[in-house]
């Protein structure tokens, strides 16, 4: 078969329905711009990775009108066979649960001498755009039909929405109820499913609750209005909705937020709890509302280059240490869709010239991390070869004319300092305990090591301050976690590497000054300088607390050492405690202190501190 689209405008098909009679629909609205999630609308069907029927085939006056779905694509396409030449087929695509819809999408004819056709592919979700859609396959040939509309219902994993809030395995009111002219409005929550529903009580009949259901964290809900809306029986003080899920893994939608609003019989106005994110875990949850920031057209975390580098190690390092296997679609995509060039102004202010490659070294050398965690979870070798890209991109500006060593922070060679270095010695061991036979990475990093040791940049304290001096000494600035998460992960991976003993007592020494320097914490708690006071961290250092505790549970796990782990523990419960929100936002400061922003950064270093915490002995 052949497909060719036809432009047709929908007003002129909306009158030709009514008046027939053949289909009894509201009226639908105009077709959007085409949309990307995993691809764009109008992708060939020969590209799909998955073709399945999920909804019945329908005959028009002995034609068969068929609903394609490719899950893996999150798209759909529609089929006409046993036509003649003029009979068509079209998509409908809506956002609001079939009230309304984007008609004739793909809208293609039977030419002549065929007896079939079919349409292009349409994206069935939009993650970016945080919507769920519906979608259905219609056909014209002396009448119109259309297919069911696909994915009615949301489901994870076994638990679809409509199910008996009987069945759930937890209850648990993790908001206030809601007042409304003496009746309680409350929202359940199965946590561990993630299912919720809503009930109304001391009530009369007619009162109603229902749940609403949000992707974007209650800014919006357009499918997600009057689930399971149910009214209170004659006889009746109270009553309950159905289940419904909060994750929408076939959508690429996670993260759902759901409230439980009512009405009472005779008053219009109703009254809501607040919004709420399930939490199955700690870090189930945190992962859940990391990725509802995701893009998954463009493959990566809006606006910061290195920092979604540090996110997708997250993602990768959450997949590691708890089993799931929620967002493993999301590490191909990220390399798939950022490998390449990118002009200036498109993943940053500098242009990435292909390798996750530029001007900036360290922000080359965190790709080469996200993509050795990347090799580690999936075995797949493309992603150890573009570390080791990445890798001799890095060992390009190892320069022993100025100070004897150090990797410049920049290709102008303007400052050498600790992240650069630190991520250099952690990449040369790494890369030398993944390669069979390899002895040149292993030089370089006990020259690293070396160097790093003799620098200067650990002071008496333990500590690492930030860089060199241009006369090479330590130039006493800010002492960052991260900084000095890198070199307890890299001496504990040169340990690891070689059996000696002065890796993993240097190591040590780090992390015991870490853990218990004013410097570096307060109260017990992981605290940055500019989590102090009024003052607030910029996006680069939002990330930071996360990267150190990722480097850790490394040493962590390599020592058993039982006050590493307390200190593990006590920042994931602070975290959970103080720095979280009713949608499991977690901010930057894990003490709860203002002011204390939120956004994806800090979710991905607050990630990082829970997944380790998961991954403790103990730990469920």
């Amino acid at each position: 078969m052949s497909a060719r689209t036809h432009p047709v405008i929908g007003a002129l098909l909306a009158l030709f329905l009514a008046v027939s009679g053949l289909v009894a629909l509201p009226a639908p609205s105009h077709a959007a711009t085409p949309l990307c999630a995993l691809a764009c609308d109008t992708l060939d069907p020969s590209k799909a990775r998955q073709d399945a029927f999920p909804v019945p085939d329908r005959n028009i006056n002995g034609r068969i009108l068929r609903l394609h779905v490719s899950d893996p694509d999150t798209m759909a396409w529609a089929s006409i066979d046993r036509g003649v030449s003029g009979d068509s087929v079209w998509l409908d695509r809506s956002w609001d649960r079939g009230a309304t819809w984007e008609p004739l999408l793909g809208k293609a004819s039977v030419p002549g001498m065929w007896t079939g056709t079919r349409t292009l592919m349409y994206n069935i979700s939009d993650p970016v755009a945080h919507r769920r859609g519906w979608i259905r396959a219609c056909g014209d040939a002396a009448g119109v039909t259309c297919t069911d509309w696909v994915y009615p219902t949301v489901c994870d994993g076994s638990f679809c929405d409509g199910a008996d809030p009987a069945t759930a395995s937890g209850d648990d009111t993790p908001v206030p109820s809601a007042g409304l002219f003496g009746r309680a409005i409350s929202l359940h929550v199965d946590q561990r499913s993630g299912m919720a529903w809503g009930v109304i009580e001391s009530g009369g009949a007619g009162d109603e609750i229902w749940l609403d259901r949000s992707w974007d964290g209650g800014t919006s809900w357009p499918e997600g209005s009057s689930l399971g809306r149910t009214s209170v029986r004659s006889g009746a003080a109270s009553a309950r909705t159905a289940l419904f899920a909060t994750r929408d893994p076939r959508g690429l939608l996670y993260g759902g937020a759901v409230r439980a609003c009512g009405r009472e019989a005779s008053h219009q106005q109703g009254g809501c709890t607040a919004w709420v994110r399930p939490a199955p875990t700690r870090a189930r949850a945190a992962a859940d509302a990391l990725m509802a920031s995701y893009h998954p057209g463009e493959g990566w975390w809006r606006s910061s280059w290195w920092n979604s580098a540090v996110a997708i190690t997250s993602v990768v390092d959450f997949a590691e240490r708890t089993g799931r296997h929620d967002y493993d679609w999301a590490i191909a995509r990220t390399f798939e869709q950022n490998r390449g060039v990118f002009p200036a102004g498109a993943r940053g202010s500098d242009p990435v010239e292909g390798h996750f490659i530029s001007r900036a070294v360290d922000d080359a050398a965190w790709w080469a991390v996200a993509w050795l965690a990347a090799y580690d979870y999936t075995g797949e070798r493309r992603y150890l070869d573009e570390a080791v890209t990445i890798a001799s991109y890095v060992h390009q500006h190892w320069d022993t004319g100025t100070c004897g060593g150090g990797v410049w922070w920049d290709r102008e060679h303007t400052y050498k300092n600790a992240v650069t270095s630190g991520l250099y010695l952690w990449l040369t061991v790494s890369l030398h305990e993944r390669l069979g036979g390899d002895t040149v990475w292993g030089a370089r990093a006990a020259t690293a090591a070396d160097w790093y040791l003799a620098s200067g940049m650990i002071n008496s304290a333990g500590l690492v301050n930030d860089g060199l001096t241009s006369g090479c000494g330590n130039n006493g600035q800010t002492v960052w976690s991260y900084n000095q998460g890198l070199a307890i992960g890299a001496f504990t991976q040169l340990w690891r590497s070689t059996g000696s003993g002065r890796y993993l007592d240097t190591a040590r020494r780090l992390a015991d000054a870490a853990i218990s320097s004013p410097a570096l914490t307060e109260g017990g708690v992981l605290t940055e300088s500019c989590d102090v006071g009024t003052r607030s961290c910029d996006d680069n250092q939002k990330q930071f607390k996360g990267i150190f505790m990722r480097h850790l549970a490394d040493v962590a796990d390599a020592t058993g050492s039982a006050s590493y782990q307390a200190f593990i523990r006590k920042q994931a419960d602070s975290i959970w405690a103080t720095d979280r929100d009713s949608l499991n936002r977690l901010g930057q400061r894990w003490s709860g202190t203002s002011p204390n922003a939120a956004d994806w950064r800090t979710q991905a270093g607050a990630l990082e501190a829970l997944t380790a915490a998961a991954g403790l002995p103990g730990s469920g």
